[in-house]
């Protein structure tokens, strides 16, 4: 008896890893972005009218393929890098304590909800979790639609979305800057290896 229980639970044992093994194989893996396609940015509005315009020109991101097929993007983007309109001033204004305060704070990370492929095709809301200078929140960007038969392969996908400053504590220069930021982003995929 004691046989059979101990030749029952190996095969048991050898069932459940053969399935982890066949699921993972199934899983296509993660697609990190190309970073010659890849470009994040941001713009401001002065409180008369001037538009700023600033770039993340440090960053990292993939599209996850999840076990149901649905989609999910993660994005990094590096805050101590972050440049604007090729000026010091603004650009050390910028990283500081007042606006993204990258020595607390380095990373800006966005991690959408699972999505289906239809999005890419038809664009769109993609929400997720916003994290910058230590607060989370969820956001929302609108994903305009892909213009190509693999939107992210053959063809950058782009989008924007609204944050407002006061959500994330950067409250300094209110005298001078509206209070929303805009972020754009354009986005390209590598092929999966």
């Amino acid at each position: 008896m004691a046989v059979t229980a101990t030749r029952a639970r190996r095969l048991a044992t050898l069932l459940a890893l053969a399935v982890l093994a066949a699921s993972a194989q199934e899983t296509p893996p993660a697609r990190r972005f190309d970073p010659a396609h890849t470009r994040f940015g941001f713009e401001l509005r002065t409180r008369w009218g001037q538009r700023i315009l600033g770039a993340f020109p440090r960053h990292a991101g993939e599209v996850l393929t999840l076990p149901d097929g649905r989609l999910q993007v993660r994005i990094a983007l590096d805050a101590g890098a972050v440049t604007v309109e090729d000026s010091r001033r603004w650009s050390a204004l910028a990283r500081g304590e007042a606006f993204f305060d990258a020595a607390r704070s380095p990373r800006i990370d966005f991690l959408s909800e699972p999505f289906s492929h239809e999005l890419l095709h038809t664009g769109g809301p993609l929400r997720g979790m916003l994290t910058l200078r230590g607060r989370r929140r969820f956001e929302t960007f609108m994903l305009d639609p892909g213009h190509c038969q693999r939107p992210g392969l053959d063809c950058d996908l782009t989008g924007r979305g609204l944050i407002h400053r006061a959500h994330y504590g950067m409250d300094g220069w209110t005298f001078v800057l509206s209070d929303r930021v805009r972020l754009d982003l354009r986005v390209r995929v590598l092929e999966a290896p």
